[in-house]
Protein backbone atom coordinates (compact mmCIF):
# COMPACT_ATOMS: atom_id res chain seq x y z
CA UNK A 1 0.00 0.00 0.00
CA UNK A 2 1.52 3.73 -0.64
CA UNK A 3 1.83 6.26 2.16
CA UNK A 4 1.18 10.04 1.65
CA UNK A 5 3.65 12.31 2.73
CA UNK A 6 3.72 16.25 2.62
CA UNK A 7 6.41 18.10 0.19
CA UNK A 8 8.11 20.86 0.96
CA UNK A 9 5.58 23.14 0.54
CA UNK A 10 3.19 21.24 2.67
CA UNK A 11 1.67 19.24 -0.65
CA UNK A 12 0.55 16.26 -0.05
CA UNK A 13 2.28 13.53 -2.06
CA UNK A 14 1.48 9.97 -3.21
CA UNK A 15 4.78 7.57 -2.77
CA UNK A 16 5.66 5.06 -5.41
CA UNK A 17 3.39 2.31 -6.56
CA UNK A 18 3.17 -1.57 -4.90
CA UNK A 19 5.60 -3.92 -6.14
CA UNK A 20 2.51 -6.24 -7.38
CA UNK A 21 1.67 -3.53 -9.73
CA UNK A 22 5.04 -4.62 -12.03
CA UNK A 23 3.52 -7.83 -12.68
CA UNK A 24 0.87 -6.39 -15.40
CA UNK A 25 3.77 -4.71 -17.08
CA UNK A 26 6.20 -1.77 -17.57
CA UNK A 27 4.95 1.19 -15.99
CA UNK A 28 6.84 5.12 -15.64
CA UNK A 29 6.15 8.17 -13.77
CA UNK A 30 4.16 11.11 -16.11
CA UNK A 31 6.60 13.95 -16.90
CA UNK A 32 4.83 16.71 -14.58
CA UNK A 33 3.16 16.74 -11.27
CA UNK A 34 -0.58 17.04 -11.26
CA UNK A 35 -2.98 18.07 -8.82
CA UNK A 36 -6.92 15.72 -8.51
CA UNK A 37 -9.76 17.37 -7.48
CA UNK A 38 -8.83 17.23 -3.62
CA UNK A 39 -5.64 19.53 -4.24
CA UNK A 40 -3.77 16.33 -3.65
CA UNK A 41 0.04 16.37 -6.06
CA UNK A 42 1.04 13.72 -7.47
CA UNK A 43 3.51 11.95 -10.03
CA UNK A 44 0.66 9.32 -11.64
CA UNK A 45 2.23 6.17 -13.02
CA UNK A 46 0.56 5.08 -16.48
CA UNK A 47 1.31 1.65 -18.33
CA UNK A 48 3.30 1.99 -21.25
CA UNK A 49 1.78 0.45 -24.16
CA UNK A 50 3.13 -1.64 -27.12
CA UNK A 51 2.94 1.20 -29.32
CA UNK A 52 4.73 3.38 -26.91
CA UNK A 53 7.54 0.76 -26.53
CA UNK A 54 7.49 0.07 -30.22
CA UNK A 55 8.91 3.89 -30.62
CA UNK A 56 10.85 4.50 -28.13
CA UNK A 57 13.06 1.22 -29.61
CA UNK A 58 12.40 3.64 -33.03
CA UNK A 59 10.54 0.12 -34.38
CA UNK A 60 7.88 2.53 -35.57
CA UNK A 61 7.47 6.22 -35.90
CA UNK A 62 5.94 8.76 -34.52
CA UNK A 63 2.95 9.14 -37.03
CA UNK A 64 2.32 5.47 -36.61
CA UNK A 65 2.18 5.68 -33.58
CA UNK A 66 -0.02 8.07 -33.43
CA UNK A 67 -2.22 6.39 -36.32
CA UNK A 68 -2.24 3.19 -33.92
CA UNK A 69 -3.50 5.81 -31.10
CA UNK A 70 -6.22 6.72 -32.99
CA UNK A 71 -7.46 3.55 -33.75
CA UNK A 72 -7.49 2.18 -30.73
CA UNK A 73 -9.24 5.66 -29.72
CA UNK A 74 -11.82 4.86 -32.42
CA UNK A 75 -12.30 1.32 -31.43
CA UNK A 76 -12.97 2.34 -27.40
CA UNK A 77 -15.77 4.82 -29.27
CA UNK A 78 -16.97 2.06 -31.41
CA UNK A 79 -17.59 0.01 -27.84
CA UNK A 80 -15.57 -3.21 -29.92
CA UNK A 81 -13.15 -4.14 -26.84
CA UNK A 82 -14.82 -7.44 -25.35
CA UNK A 83 -14.78 -5.96 -21.64
CA UNK A 84 -17.69 -2.98 -21.71
CA UNK A 85 -19.57 -1.87 -18.96
CA UNK A 86 -22.73 -0.74 -20.89
CA UNK A 87 -24.12 -0.53 -24.82
CA UNK A 88 -23.84 2.84 -26.06
CA UNK A 89 -27.66 2.28 -27.15
CA UNK A 90 -30.67 4.50 -27.19
CA UNK A 91 -34.46 3.46 -26.95
CA UNK A 92 -36.95 4.48 -30.22
CA UNK A 93 -40.20 3.14 -29.91
CA UNK A 94 -39.80 0.28 -27.89
CA UNK A 95 -36.71 -1.27 -30.06
CA UNK A 96 -32.74 -0.68 -28.82
CA UNK A 97 -30.48 0.47 -31.21
CA UNK A 98 -27.49 1.68 -31.53
CA UNK A 99 -26.47 5.05 -31.18
CA UNK A 100 -25.13 7.28 -34.73
CA UNK A 101 -21.90 8.18 -32.97
CA UNK A 102 -21.39 4.34 -32.57
CA UNK A 103 -22.59 3.11 -35.85
CA UNK A 104 -20.05 5.96 -37.11
CA UNK A 105 -17.18 4.44 -35.13
CA UNK A 106 -17.80 1.31 -35.81
CA UNK A 107 -18.30 1.89 -39.74
CA UNK A 108 -14.80 4.19 -39.77
CA UNK A 109 -13.43 0.96 -37.49
CA UNK A 110 -14.29 -1.46 -40.37
CA UNK A 111 -12.64 0.69 -43.17
CA UNK A 112 -9.25 0.99 -41.39
CA UNK A 113 -8.98 -2.66 -40.97
CA UNK A 114 -10.63 -3.01 -44.70
CA UNK A 115 -7.67 -0.65 -45.64
CA UNK A 116 -5.16 -2.79 -43.94
CA UNK A 117 -6.23 -6.02 -45.57
CA UNK A 118 -9.04 -7.53 -43.63
CA UNK A 119 -10.00 -8.39 -40.60
CA UNK A 120 -9.16 -12.20 -41.67
CA UNK A 121 -5.58 -10.94 -42.97
CA UNK A 122 -2.68 -10.54 -40.68
CA UNK A 123 -2.22 -6.99 -40.49
CA UNK A 124 -5.89 -6.44 -39.72
CA UNK A 125 -6.08 -9.58 -37.21
CA UNK A 126 -2.98 -7.82 -35.50
CA UNK A 127 -4.57 -4.28 -35.03
CA UNK A 128 -8.00 -5.30 -34.02
CA UNK A 129 -6.26 -8.06 -31.53
CA UNK A 130 -3.03 -5.33 -30.23
CA UNK A 131 -4.04 -2.02 -30.57
CA UNK A 132 -7.53 -2.76 -30.26
CA UNK A 133 -8.37 -5.41 -27.52
CA UNK A 134 -5.04 -4.44 -26.15
CA UNK A 135 -3.70 -8.02 -26.14
CA UNK A 136 0.06 -8.32 -25.91
CA UNK A 137 1.51 -9.09 -28.89
CA UNK A 138 3.12 -11.92 -27.87
CA UNK A 139 -0.31 -13.52 -27.00
CA UNK A 140 -1.99 -12.07 -30.61
CA UNK A 141 1.27 -14.38 -32.34
CA UNK A 142 0.63 -17.47 -29.86
CA UNK A 143 -2.89 -17.75 -30.67
CA UNK A 144 -2.63 -17.17 -34.50
CA UNK A 145 -1.72 -18.97 -37.48
CA UNK A 146 -1.91 -18.88 -41.26
CA UNK A 147 -1.27 -22.38 -43.83
CA UNK A 148 -0.98 -23.98 -40.97
CA UNK A 149 2.18 -21.94 -39.66
CA UNK A 150 2.46 -20.45 -36.40
CA UNK A 151 3.71 -16.50 -36.14
CA UNK A 152 6.73 -15.70 -34.47
CA UNK A 153 7.43 -13.32 -32.16
CA UNK A 154 9.14 -11.67 -34.62
CA UNK A 155 6.72 -12.25 -37.75
CA UNK A 156 4.14 -10.52 -35.57
CA UNK A 157 6.32 -7.32 -34.82
CA UNK A 158 6.65 -6.90 -38.51
CA UNK A 159 3.14 -7.48 -39.28
CA UNK A 160 1.95 -5.07 -36.36
CA UNK A 161 4.80 -1.79 -38.27
CA UNK A 162 2.93 -2.96 -41.74
CA UNK A 163 -0.52 -2.67 -40.30
CA UNK A 164 0.59 0.56 -38.18
CA UNK A 165 1.92 2.06 -41.55
CA UNK A 166 -0.54 1.24 -44.01
CA UNK A 167 -3.13 2.71 -41.24
CA UNK A 168 -1.15 5.83 -41.36
CA UNK A 169 -1.81 5.68 -44.60
CA UNK A 170 -5.31 4.82 -44.47
CA UNK A 171 -5.61 7.97 -42.03
CA UNK A 172 -3.72 10.40 -44.41
CA UNK A 173 -6.31 9.75 -47.04
CA UNK A 174 -9.28 9.81 -45.31
CA UNK A 175 -8.06 13.41 -43.74
CA UNK A 176 -7.47 14.83 -47.46
CA UNK A 177 -10.77 13.80 -48.95
CA UNK A 178 -12.35 15.21 -46.00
Amino acid sequence: MSKKTRSAHGARLVSPLPGERFTHGPVELVQNPIADDAGVISRPYRAINILAAMERRGAITARMRTAGDDFNELFRRAALDPLRAAPFVRQSRGRTEPSLALEVARERVWRAITAVGGIGSPGGSCLWHVVGWETSLKEWALGQGWNGRRVSQEAASGILIAALGALHQHFQAVARAA
